[in-house]
């Protein structure tokens, strides 16, 4: 097996689904800059998701996705001038 083919900067990070503020506890060597306080009482750094498999259309049934990038507001502001 080849050395240093695989990351060593694996730790528990908190995954939180914007859309609905599910959360989940996991190992992974993401990048992140903002940290959160889980159930167990320690801190861990957050990355944020924008869909996870709680709000995803495919596992929860729904159709309607939840426009969390703000395409609406952006579509407004850039038609408002005219």
């Amino acid at each position: 097996m080849k050395k240093d083919l695989h990351p060593s900067n694996y730790r528990f990070v908190v995954f939180k689904d914007m859309s609905n503020e599910y959360a989940f506890l996991t190992k992974s060597c993401v990048e992140t800059k903002e940290t959160t306080t889980w159930e167990d009482g320690n801190e861990y750094p957050l990355y944020k998701l924008e869909i996870s498999h709680t709000s995803h259309p495919f596992y929860t049934g729904k159709m309607k996705l939840v426009d969390t990038a703000g395409r609406i507001d952006k579509f407004k502001t850039r038609y408002a001038k005219k």
